[in-house]
């Protein structure tokens, strides 16, 4: 015989409601009933019951106080709190009030109330939310008088000696001191004395700039180059009033994560030379996207006016890049609206390139490889194509009637955090969307087929074959006919018959597959420059021309729904259902450095995660 009598408090939105549960088992009409109280059962589940604001809620054990209220959706304001840093409890800004049980006096019982709860008595002195975590029956407090005068006290000593430079600081618009000093601070100033005056427009490193009288002493950045970025070159100098945020003695912040830093600075201490007054934050436009610089594939927002990029930072994944992202690849996007950007379709004409339609280079391209036989047809794709792409490209070799199909491999060095040995982005895509281990593996018999003149045309998509993959101009001057899809001008579309103007990463949609083997959504932020096309369109258009047969891919999602239905690993998906945080798709046993090291920091409980 069972009984179950289960009640729920009022809505809470913690991560894990909690659900009253009383249970009455016997196994004859004799048997004692046990209860079980609503303790117990998150006990069962390595979860502790807290109060916060009234409401009770479970969290794992271990959970700081400042993280367990977030997660209730209610917000403690704060400083130098970072969930991927350790907690140093410097700006004393996330102040609440905590209360625990009583001890009862030596052989009294606790009282408890109808749920198995203990009364709770208050602390009458704050504590910091970011260092201490939560216990069973532990009770939090987030507003009333002793815990807003505390935190009004604390703006007030903050803005005592910073500088009152709102309507010129880089950070306005997302600044923690300015938004937290309207809802906490005082609205009237005591301070009658002059101001601390500190260092200003200190040139600390290559992509970094230093306004030490807006620093409020947080340390993440010290504590970031330390424990993420490995490089301990950010300390405090002096002591009280005149501390100073200063780098090691004959060192610069040259780290190729300083930047960094700035995303993280609550203030505007540090900003980015790069967008160092360039754009008021609140007139960009954010994308969510994916980086392209190596098969990583960190999470970026794209911030936009119009139809200029003015700044990329890291978006958070925890499956991918974490909070970070390096600054090689951060800046790699000036070329977009660069002086080397193709924006017309291009035919050679003599010695010279002519401007030329998209509809007459495409039919001259279609009909200068039908003069050629499919096996002299080679085709050489790019890693840092999507997967839609690299699907036309095989329909496209398909339909040339050509097995010379290859991308070009792209190496260096990795730095054991987030930046890959392969800088190609999609090489775990190019290996699901062909159907081979090694995509790269036909490059060289298809150099080799120019050099002896087996091979007469190549179609070369994104690719500088000159630069990047072995060829000389030699070699491509024995080609009857090269094609060449490209966003910059460079050494290949110099000696291509007909060049084609491609849309850079921030211009196309699509999907890649990182090197862990999670699918991940490039999304559009900007319109491609001049006439330049998707370069899925491209490769659509010039199948189209060589068949003669009417389009009926009208959108990149039709293209991603053959693939679901023709490659098993992306059965069942959409474009939209891969959603902005990627899904993993295949096992490639291949870890992200600097992830396992976050990994193991939580685990030792030094950070949150």
């Amino acid at each position: 015989m069972a009984r179950h009598i289960r009640a729920r408090t009022a809505p809470g939105p913690s991560s894990t409601s909690i659900r009253y549960s009383y249970q009455a088992m016997s196994d004859t009409p004799s048997a004692t009933a046990e209860m079980k109280l609503p303790k117990d059962f998150a006990a069962e589940k390595g979860m502790v019951n807290v109060q916060i604001d009234g409401i009770w809620h479970q969290f794992p054990k271990g959970t700081r106080m400042i993280e367990a209220c977030r997660q209730a959706k209610i917000t403690v304001p704060h400083y130098c709190y970072h969930p991927k840093l350790s907690s140093p409890g410097n700006c004393r800004m996330c102040l609440v009030q905590m209360g625990m049980p009583p001890r009862p006096t030596p052989g009294q019982e606790p009282q408890r109330d109808d749920h198995g709860f203990e009364p709770i008595g208050w602390i009458p002195r704050p504590v910091i939310a970011c260092a201490n975590t939560v216990s069973e029956n532990m009770g939090i407090r987030t507003s009333g008088e002793l815990v807003e005068k505390c935190r009004e006290g604390v703006m007030e000593f903050l803005l005592i000696n910073h500088p009152l430079d709102c309507p010129i600081c880089d950070q306005a618009g997302e600044c923690r001191l300015q938004e937290q000093s309207v809802q906490h601070g005082r609205g009237v100033s005591r301070f009658i004395d002059m101001k601390v005056k500190k260092p200003k427009n200190v040139d600390i490193g290559p992509r970094i700039r230093l306004d030490d009288e807006r620093c409020i002493m947080c340390s993440r950045c010290i504590r970031f180059m330390d424990e993420v970025a490995g490089d301990a070159v950010l300390g405090f100098t002096q002591r009280g009033t005149h501390t100073t945020l200063t780098v090691h003695p004959d060192r610069l912040l040259d780290s190729n994560y300083s930047l960094n830093t700035a995303d993280i600075c609550p203030v505007g201490a540090l900003t980015s030379n790069d967008f160092r007054f360039q754009m008021r934050v609140w007139f960009l436009k954010e994308t969510p996207t994916i980086d392209v610089n190596c098969g990583t594939g960190t999470n970026i927002t794209v911030w936009t006016r119009g139809n200029k990029i003015h700044r990329i930072t890291p978006r958070q994944n925890d499956e991918v890049n974490s909070a970070w992202m390096p600054d090689s690849h951060r800046l790699n996007f000036h070329y977009i609206d660069g002086t080397s950007r193709l924006t017309e379709p291009l035919t050679k004409s003599g010695d010279k390139h002519l401007p030329s339609s998209w509809a007459d280079a495409l039919e001259s391209s279609a009909a200068q490889l039908k003069e050629i036989p499919a096996h002299q047809v080679a085709i050489i794709a790019s890693g840092r194509m999507t997967n839609e792409e690299l699907f036309l490209a095989r329909a496209l070799a398909a339909e040339i009637g050509t097995s010379h199909l290859a991308l070009v491999p792209r190496v260096d060095a990795a730095d054991h955090l987030l930046v890959a040995a392969d800088r190609n982005p999609n090489t775990t895509g190019a290996k699901l969307i062909l159907e081979t281990e090694d995509p790269y593996a036909g490059l060289d018999s298809i150099r080799a087929g120019v050099r002896d003149g087996s091979i007469q045309a190549l179609i070369v998509l994104g690719e500088d074959l000159v630069t990047d993959a072995g060829f000389t101009a030699d070699d491509l001057k024995k080609l009857r006919f090269l094609l060449q899809t490209s966003v910059l001008a460079n050494p290949t579309a110099d000696h291509a018959h007909v060049v084609l103007p491609s849309a850079a990463f921030a211009e196309k949609r699509g999907s890649m597959v990182n090197l862990s083997g999670r699918l991940q959504r490039l999304n559009r932020a900007v319109e491609p420059q001049g006439q330049a096309h998707d370069d899925w369109e491209i490769l659509r258009d010039l199948m189209l021309a060589l068949s003669g047969e009417k389009n009926e891919a009208h959108q990149i999602e039709d293209i991603f729904k053959v693939i679901a239905g023709a490659i098993p690993a992306f059965s069942g998906l959409t474009l939209s259902k891969i959603g902005h945080q990627g899904t993993p798709i295949t096992e490639t046993g291949y870890q992200i450095p600097l992830l396992a090291n976050e990994r193991a920091r939580k685990a030792a409980g030094l950070i949150n995660g």
